[in-house]
């Protein structure tokens, strides 16, 4: 079982993340396990939700990954149909891992459908991975090092605030994934908010408007980032860089073992992985339109502070 204990939320966002144990599915709780979610706890399974064949997992525990940096995942992108992150000299193992992917990714969609309809049909399907190097100990740049807490945003899919969701599971058949929890973003936010500074109101006006226009025409990296996006961006490194933060905020110890499965939305819990080798995980991209506590999503925390919105269409 996990080190700390479940508990169940007061349902309003917090300064500390609790483990919601779900032992049963029903329609009528799925606006309060969205709402747990956007608290900013974890949904946990004790055994997966849905079937991963035993010999798909066989398949991927034999799986001998590159230490490359560029390699610490497979990443399935759903809307290519295509993988990234092989070692290519092995044709039919690619193909394989190919498929398991893909069975994967279509397997947690419908599960997510059918769990959390208020968010059925009002997500992007983003990408799903395998990870097969073990975290502890694994050499990354900083602002690539999974073992500091942080909030996720990633500089080449913006959501321009839009919430990004992803289930785990732990595939390993011995050994625990370890995570670490700090406060919440709503916690923490302020505190960021003055670190890194929030843009400014004038992204609104007719000539940015007209610069990222031109910058989405010559397909510049950066053009589709809200100032949502940007600010996030940099959070997420600000985070790893404080060395203050890493050492005095109030951490939370977190073990799922073998054959476990969570979910969290990650905008908005602080985590880092300490431990744990072979991991399966798919992220949604999920409307801020379908949230049902709308007010704590990082975004509208975020729009609070500054005074003026911070997404554009």
């Amino acid at each position: 079982m996990p080190a700390t204990s479940p508990a169940h939320s007061q349902n309003t966002a917090a300064e500390t993340t609790n483990l919601i144990t779900v032992s049963r599915t029903s329609p009528r709780e799925a606006t309060s396990l969205c709402e747990e979610l956007e608290c900013g706890n974890i949904l946990y399974f004790s055994e997966p939700p849905f079937l991963i064949p035993a010999e798909d997992r066989e398949a991927l525990l034999g799986q001998k990954q590159s230490s490359a940096a560029f390699h610490k995942n497979v990443a399935y992108r759903p809307a290519e149909d295509r993988v990234t992150g092989l070692d290519e000299s092995d044709a039919a193992g690619a193909e394989r891992l190919h498929a398991i992917l893909r069975g994967y990714s279509q397997s947690a969609m419908k599960f997510l459908g059918e769990l959390l309809t208020p968010y059925a049909g009002k997500w992007k399907l983003d990408y799903a991975s395998f990870r097969p190097i073990e975290e502890r100990g694994r050499v990354a740049r900083l602002h690539a090092r999974n073992d500091l807490p942080h909030v996720d945003a990633f500089p080449t899919r913006p959501t321009n605030g839009d919430r990004i969701l992803r289930l785990f599971t732990n595939i390993n058949p011995t050994q625990s994934r370890v995570w670490m929890t700090a406060p919440p973003f709503a916690a923490i936010a302020p505190y960021f908010a003055k670190s890194v500074g929030l843009p400014a109101a004038q992204w609104q006006g007719a000539l940015s408007a007209s610069l990222r226009k031109l910058a989405r025409a010559v397909n510049w990296p950066g053009a589709r980032r809200s100032p949502y996006d940007q600010f996030m961006h940099a959070c997420h490194n600000a985070m790893k860089e404080d060395t203050a933060f890493q050492q005095s905020a109030a951490m939370q110890r977190w073990e799922f073992p073998p054959n476990a499965t969570w979910m969290v939305l990650t905008d908005c819990v602080s985590h880092a992985v300490l431990e744990g080798q072979y991991a399966l995980e798919q992220t949604f991209i999920i409307s801020r339109a379908a949230m049902v506590r709308p007010e704590l999503a990082p975004v509208a925390i975020l729009e609070r502070l500054a005074g003026h919105p911070l997404t554009g269409a």
